[in-house]
C-alpha cells in the first residue's frame, strides 16, 4: 500500500509539471497580447517585464493554495486514501480533458476545469461514502464545501460579466477623456490618469496580495503596517505616481501610455500567476501534504481522516519560486507563448478583416436588437451630446503604416489594468477566477465601447464572445462528469482502475494527435434524383434552359431590389429559392450520363454539346448561388448598405444582364439561333459596364469612401456577373450547336 501511494504521488508531481508547462504555453497570451498589440515595446522587453511579474506573482499565491484542500469539499470527513483517488482523478482528468479540448480548438479553461474536476471527484467518493455508511442521500452535501464552492464558482460566472462591463464602461470613459487623438489629451490628463491607474494596480495587488503571500502574512509587522495606513499609501502613492509620471512626460518626452501599459503587463502577469498558480499545483501539493500526514501518523492501514489540510497553510516560499521559474522559462521557451493567441486579437481589434468566427442565429438577434437600440438612443439623445460623443471618437488615420496596431495604448491600458485589479480582487478573496475569460471578457468590453463592433463586424464578435462562455459551460459539465466517473473507478477498482486510466489518458494523447492530423473537410453528400418525363432530349434540353435561366434571370432582378429596400426575410426567401434552383441544375448535371446512355444513333453525336449545356447551367446557378447568399449574409449580419452610387451602378448592370437573359430566352423558345452578333453586343456592353464600375469602386477604395465588407461585397457581385453573362452566351451557343447538329 506504501509502494502504491509513493506511485500515486510521483504521478501528482509530474503532472504538477506538466500542467505548468501546459497551462503556461496556454494562458500566457492572457498577459502579452495587450501589450504586443499595441506595440507599447518591444518583444524582448515585453517577455522580460512579463516574467518578472509571473516570478512575484508566484510568490503571492500561497493562500490560494487553500482552494485545493478545503475551497471545495470538507477534508477532515475523507480518509487518506479518499483524498488521494480524489487528487489523482482531477489530475488525470485534466490531462485527458484539455488535451482533447485543445486538439477540437475549443476555447476552455483551466480554473474553470480544475474547480469542476475537484468538484465532481469529491461528489463521487461522498457518494461512495454515503452508501457505504448507509447515509442518506441529502448527506453528500455534508462532505462538500457547499458555501465555498458556491461562491467559487458564483464568482468565476459573475466574473465574466462583471469584467465585460466594467471594461466597457472604464474604456468609454476612457476614450471620451482622451478621443482617439491621444497626442494632444494625454499631454494633459496623462500623468493623473497613470497615477490613478497605478495606485489603484498597488492597492489590489500590493496591499491586497499581502495577506495571501507566502513572506508577508495577516500576521506579519508589514501586512499590520499596511492594514492600519491603506489611505495614508494610497494618497502618498497618487501623489507621487501623479508627479513622477508627470516629470517623466515634460523632461524626458516619455511616453506615459506606453509606461502605463508596461507596468500594466507587470501588474496582469504577477496577477495571473498568484491567481493560476492553484491551477497547476494546488492538487499535487496538496497530495504531497496528505502523504506527509500519513507518514507522519506511521503509514496507517486504517482510514486515517485529513482534518490537518483543513489548517492554514502557508506554501514555502522556495516551492512556489521553482513553480514561477518552471513558468517562466515556458514562457520563453514555448511556441504558443511567443505567438499572440488570434481569439482576443481576432475579437477586438479595431479595424476590419476576416473574422475567426462566423455569425449564428442568436448573434444576429442581439446585433440586431442592439441597431435598433442604437437608433431608437439616437433618437432621443440630445444634438450637442452627439456632436461631443462623435468628435472624441473620430479615429485618427493610422501614420505608422509599417507597425500596424490592433488597438491604440488607451484600449490596452485598460485592458491590462481593469482585468489586473478584477483578478487581483479574486485573488485576496481567495476566489481562483478565470483569468482566460476576465482578460478576454474585459478585451470584449472595451473594444464594443471602442467602436470596434462596427456593423461590418458586430456579428461575428458577438458569436465569437458567445462561443467562449459557451466553452465555459462545456467545460465544467465535461469536468465534473469525467472526475465523477474517474473517482468512482478508482475507488472501487484501485490498482487495475489506476492503471487503466493512466493507459485511457496516454492512449487519449495519441489518439487525439493522430486525430487532428487527419481531419479533413466535410464529405460532399449526394442526390440522387428521378429522370424527367419522356420528351424528346432536344425538348427537355430547351425546357431546362428556359426554366432554370428565367428562375436565375428573376432571382438576380429580386435580390439586388431588396437588398437595396433592405427586406431581410424577402431576400431570404430569393435564398431559399436559389438554393433550389441550384439544387435541381445539380441534379441535371449528375444524372448527365444516364440521360446520354439513353440518346439514339441518330443524336449521339451532339451528346458532348448536352453535356456543355449542363455543366453551362449548373456553373450559372454557382455563380448565382454567390451572389445571393453573401448578399443576404450581408444585410442579416446588419452591414452597412451600399451608397446611392452603387446601388445606381447595380440595378444599370441588373438592366443590362436581364435584357441578355432576356433575348436568349426568347431564342431558345423559338430555336431561332440567327441573333449571335446582336447578343455578342449586348454580352459586350455589359463587359464594359462591369469593368467601368470596377474602376470606380477601385476610386471609392482608394478615397477610403468604403468599408472592406463593403468592397468585399460589391466587388463579388461584379466578377459573379460577369461569369454569369460568359456563361449564358456559351449556353446558348453550346444549345445553338446541340439543336442543329
Amino acid at each position: 500500500m506504501q509502494t502504491l501511494f509513493i506511485i500515486v504521488v510521483g504521478i501528482l508531481i509530474l503532472l504538477a509539471i506538466t500542467d505548468l508547462i501546459v497551462g503556461v504555453s496556454n494562458d500566457a497570451v492572457n498577459f502579452l497580447v495587450s501589450a504586443i498589440g499595441s506595440k507599447a515595446a518591444p518583444f524582448r522587453v515585453i517577455m522580460i517585464i512579463a516574467s518578472l511579474g509571473v516570478i512575484v506573482g508566484a510568490t503571492f499565491s500561497s493562500g490560494m493554495m487553500e482552494i485545493a484542500r478545503k475551497g471545495i469539499f470538507h477534508p477532515e470527513l475523507f480518509t487518506f486514501s479518499d483524498i488521494m483517488i480524489i487528487f489523482l482523478a482531477v489530475m488525470l482528468t485534466d490531462v485527458i480533458l484539455l488535451d482533447i479540448f485543445n486538439t477540437l480548438g475549443f476555447p476552455t479553461s483551466t480554473t474553470v476545469s480544475i474547480v469542476f474536476e475537484l468538484l465532481g471527484s469529491a461528489v463521487a467518493i461522498a457518494l461512495m461514502l454515503v452508501l457505504k455508511n448507509d447515509q442518506a442521500y441529502s448527506q453528500i452535501s455534508e462532505y462538500i464545501n457547499t458555501t465555498s464552492a458556491f461562491m467559487i464558482i458564483s464568482g468565476i460566472l459573475l466574473s465574466v460579466i462583471v469584467a465585460f462591463t466594467i471594461g466597457a464602461v472604464v474604456q468609454y470613459l476612457s476614450r471620451l477623456l482622451f478621443s482617439f487623438n491621444t497626442k494632444k489629451t494625454y499631454k494633459y490628463y496623462g500623468a493623473l490618469w497613470g497615477g490613478i491607474a497605478i495606485t489603484a494596480i498597488t492597492y489590489f495587488i500590493l496591499i491586497k496580495g499581502l495577506k495571501g503571500s507566502s513572506f508577508a502574512g495577516k500576521d506579519t509587522d508589514i501586512y499590520k503596517y499596511v492594514t492600519n495606513h491603506t489611505m495614508l499609501i494610497l494618497l502618498y502613492s497618487f501623489v507621487a505616481w501623479s508627479i513622477i509620471l508627470a516629470l517623466l512626460q515634460f523632461l524626458i518626452k516619455i511616453n506615459i501610455l506606453k509606461f502605463i501599459v508596461i507596468v500594466g503587463t507587470f501588474a496582469l502577469a504577477m496577477a495571473f500567476a498568484g491567481n493560476d498558480l492553484v491551477n497547476f499545483i494546488g492538487v499535487p501539493l496538496a497530495g504531497l501534504s496528505s502523504y506527509q500526514e500519513w507518514a507522519a501518523n506511521g503509514f496507517p492501514e486504517q482510514g486515517l481522516m485529513m482534518s490537518k489540510l483543513a489548517d492554514p497553510v502557508s506554501t514555502p516560499t522556495l516551492l512556489l519560486l521553482i513553480a514561477g521559474i518552471i513558468m517562466v522559462i515556458t514562457l520563453w521557451v514555448s511556441k504558443k507563448a511567443k505567438s499572440v493567441t488570434k481569439t482576443s486579437l481576432d475579437l477586438s481589434r479595431q479595424d476590419e478583416g476576416d473574422e475567426r468566427f462566423g455569425s449564428s442565429a442568436v448573434s444576429r438577434g442581439l446585433v440586431r436588437t442592439a441597431v435598433n437600440a442604437s437608433k431608437f438612443f439616437d433618437r432621443i439623445t440630445p444634438a450637442v451630446v452627439k456632436k461631443f460623443t462623435e468628435k472624441r471618437f473620430e479615429r485618427e488615420e493610422d501614420t505608422d503604416k509599417k507597425e500596424h496596431k490592433s488597438f491604440d495604448l488607451i484600449r490596452a491600458s485598460v485592458n491590462l489594468m481593469v482585468a489586473g485589479i478584477l483578478i487581483s480582487i479574486g485573488t485576496s478573496f481567495k476566489l481562483p477566477l478565470s483569468t482566460t475569460y476576465v482578460t478576454f471578457m474585459v478585451a470584449m468590453g472595451t473594444s464594443l465601447a471602442d467602436n470596434a463592433w462596427g456593423r461590418e463586424s458586430a456579428v461575428y464578435r458577438v458569436s465569437g464572445v458567445l462561443s467562449v462562455i459557451g466553452g465555459w459551460f462545456i467545460t465544467a459539465i465535461v469536468a465534473f462528469t469525467a472526475a465523477f466517473i474517474f473517482a468512482l473507478a478508482m475507488y472501487w477498482g484501485t490498482y487495475y482502475a489506476i492503471l487503466g486510466i493512466l493507459l485511457l489518458a496516454a492512449f487519449s494523447v495519441y489518439k487525439s494527435q493522430l486525430s487532428h492530423k487527419k481531419r479533413t473537410g466535410t464529405e460532399k453528400s449526394k442526390e440522387t434524383g428521378k429522370e424527367q418525363e419522356e420528351l424528346s432530349v432536344q425538348k427537355q434540353c430547351s425546357f431546362n434552359i428556359i426554366e432554370i435561366l428565367s428562375s436565375v434571370s428573376d432571382i438576380y432582378e429580386r435580390t439586388i431590389d431588396f437588398f437595396q429596400k433592405e427586406k431581410r426575410k424577402k431576400l431570404k426567401k430569393t435564398y431559399l429559392h436559389q438554393k433550389a434552383i441550384s439544387k435541381k441544375s445539380k441534379k441535371l448535371k449528375d444524372n448527365v450520363f444516364k440521360t446520354v446512355e439513353s440518346f439514339s444513333e441518330d443524336i449521339i453525336d451532339s451528346a458532348p454539346f448536352y453535356v456543355q449545356v449542363l455543366e453551362l447551367l449548373r456553373e450559372i446557378t454557382h455563380a448565382l448561388h454567390f451572389i445571393v447568399k453573401p448578399t443576404f449574409d450581408h444585410l442579416n449580419n446588419n452591414h452597412k448598405p451600399f451608397s446611392e452610387v452603387q446601388f445606381k451602378e447595380l440595378n444599370s448592370m441588373s438592366s443590362k444582364l436581364m435584357k441578355l437573359c432576356n433575348i436568349i430566352i426568347d431564342a431558345v423558345k423559338k430555336d431561332d439561333f440567327g441573333d449571335m452578333e446582336y447578343i455578342l453586343e449586348i454580352q459586350k456592353d455589359l463587359m464594359a459596364f462591369i469593368d467601368q464600375s470596377g474602376k470606380n469602386q477601385i476610386k471609392r477604395i482608394k478615397n477610403k469612401e468604403v468599408g472592406t465588407r463593403n468592397s468585399m461585397l460589391f466587388m463579388n457581385l461584379l466578377s459573379e456577373t460577369k461569369n454569369i453573362s460568359l456563361y449564358t452566351v456559351n449556353l446558348f451557343k453550346s444549345q445553338r450547336d446541340f439543336i442543329l447538329t
